[in-house]
Order: C-alpha cells, then structure tokens, then sequence
C-alpha cells in the first residue's frame, strides 16, 4: 500500500516558487545595468582566460543600450526580492523550520558522503533525511548570499547616502564585485539545483508542487520457488535382503 510523506509546507512552497521568478527577473535586469560598466575578466598577465562578457552575448541576449530599463525593472523587483526573504526567514523561524535548514556539526561530513555518492565515488547512498548535509549548507548559504545581495546593492546604488555601509564593504569597487561574484554564485547554484532536481526524479520535484510524496514501501519478499528438478526419475538404490535368522535346531 502506498504512502503520503508530507515534506514542505505550503508557505515554503510559495516562498519557493515566488523567489524563482523574481531572482531571474533580478539577474536579468543587472546584466543590462552591468553593460554599461563591464571590468571583470580572469586573466594571466596580458592573457584574458574569461571576460564577462564577450559582445556576442550582450547581442545573443538583446542587452546592449538598455541602461535605464535595467535599473528600473532591478529597483522595483529588488523590493520583492527583500520582501518575500524576509517572509521566508521569519516564517522558518516562526514555525521552527529553521532546525531543518541550519547545518550542524555534522553537516560537512554528510556533505562530503553526499558528493562522492552523486560522483559514483561512493557506493553506499547516504541515509534519507529531509535535508542533507549538503542542502543544508546550500540552503543556508543561499539564505545569507540573499543578505550580502541587499547590502552590497544598496551600497552601490545609493553610495552616497549609504556612505557607513559602502565603506564597511570595502568601497564602491569592492561592493559592485562582491555583488557581482554574488550574482555569479546565484546561477552557479540555479545550475547545481536543477541537476539534483533531475537525478532525484519526478516524485521529489512534485513534493514542491503539492507538498507531500507518495511513497511505494517495500513489500514482503516473494516466496523463494524451489528450482524445478530433474524430471527424469532417480533410480531408487537396492535394498540387500535381510538374512532371516536360522531356526535353532532341537
């Protein structure tokens, strides 16, 4: 008989869900602010390895000369952004929530299990839990990248009046890198989740549709069939006769 596990509540559901769109629509409009201003590449002395990013990308994805559409589509959703993290946090607090998202002493070493185990490093699959070592750590970290995304903007959008903040971040420069390597971590982690989301299979991407999985337990084994024997008949072995006592002679 199958079984219904209730995994996600619904308000995480929706925090969920609501989030997707509004951090696309956030890293969507900063590409056509960062246009405007685009310094950061990996290179080795005169050689650049990476630029961020080459002409043919901006004009692949139609973001040249749109400056101004980016600030205003990026202001607007950073207020969502903002507002549903904090109904998020305060949700997971309110409810307790957060016992399952905090990593513990034990989450590192699970985290390492849970990566040789999806390498193929490691044949023992790591036990079932809620939240693993390593989705703690990725839920958690995502949690205060979304922190450091809203301070280092406000820093560097509004500098000036914001002097205190941008300052303790390093400077201007240094706040619109950090908020950009932040940004890089956002689609780095977007990539590494919808891998996990395919290996784990369909039951747990429907979990975070209607918020429980159906589970198949498993059943008795089958009755072990004896293998068929040998049809042919089994020549029965000879019985020597048993000599009858001689009869005592009167």
């Amino acid at each position: 008989m199958k079984q219904i596990v209730h995994k996600h509540p619904l308000a995480i559901r929706w925090f969920h869900w609501i989030n997707f769109p509004v951090l696309f629509v956030m890293i969507w409009s900063g590409l056509l602010i960062y246009w405007a201003y685009d310094p950061y590449k990996i290179q080795i002395g005169d050689y650049t390895l990476v630029s961020f990013f080459p002409d043919g990308f901006y004009k692949f994805l139609n973001v040249p000369r749109r400056l101004a559409e980016g600030m205003a589509w990026h202001w607007v959703f950073m207020w969502l952004f903002m507002l549903n993290g904090l109904c998020y946090v305060s949700y997971t607090f309110i409810s307790g929530e957060w016992r399952h998202l905090v990593p513990n002493r034990h989450s590192f070493r699970e985290a390492i299990q849970v990566t040789l185990y999806d390498l193929g490093l490691r044949k023992t699959q790591p036990p079932f839990i809620k939240y693993n070592g390593a989705q703690k750590i990725a839920y958690f970290s995502i949690m205060l990248m979304g922190v450091g995304s809203v301070l280092t903007g406000f820093a560097i959008y509004k500098p000036t009046q914001f002097s205190w903040l941008t300052s303790l971040l390093g400077g201007y420069k240094a706040a619109r890198l950090e908020h950009f390597i932040l940004t890089l971590g956002y689609v780095l982690f977007f990539f590494i989740h919808i891998g996990q989301v395919i290996r784990a299979g369909w039951q747990n991407f429907q979990s975070m549709v209607t918020g429980f999985e159906v589970i198949k337990p498993r059943g008795a084994e089958p009755p072990h069939k004896p293998e068929p024997q040998d049809s042919q008949p089994i020549d029965p072995q000879p019985i020597e006769p048993v000599p009858s006592p001689t009869p005592a002679l009167s």
